[in-house]
């Protein structure tokens, strides 16, 4: 999933924190950011991003261990970089509702 997969495709559509089954991008339309869906994906976003830091520390505490397996470091990587493309994601759907000045 690269930034450009993630652009809106039309102006201003809010990237959503899933997908389709397929893997392609979900996009909203709404005039609020007060909409159920939004909301929803708000809550979403909030989850994802908790779940981020405890999969964080959870890697740290397996890469501080010498004693770590094999089984334990790749379980380690494998939820950090689902994480992380979870978190890239929202990155990039809070970055492109910023409002943009113009010059």
């Amino acid at each position: 999933m690269s930034t450009s997969e993630q652009a809106s495709p039309v102006g201003d559509l809010r990237l959503l924190p899933w997908t389709t089954p397929d893997g392609r991008p979900c996009y909203l339309s709404t005039d609020s950011d007060h909409s159920k869906l939004s909301l929803l994906a708000d809550d979403v976003e909030t989850a994802q991003l908790d779940s981020g830091e405890q999969v964080l520390a959870g890697a740290r505490a397996v890469l501080a261990d010498p004693k770590a397996g094999e089984g334990a470091v790749r379980f380690a990587l494998t939820r950090s970089a689902e994480c992380l493309a979870e978190i890239l994601r929202i990155a990039v759907s809070r970055g492109a509702r910023i409002p943009r000045s113009e010059p």
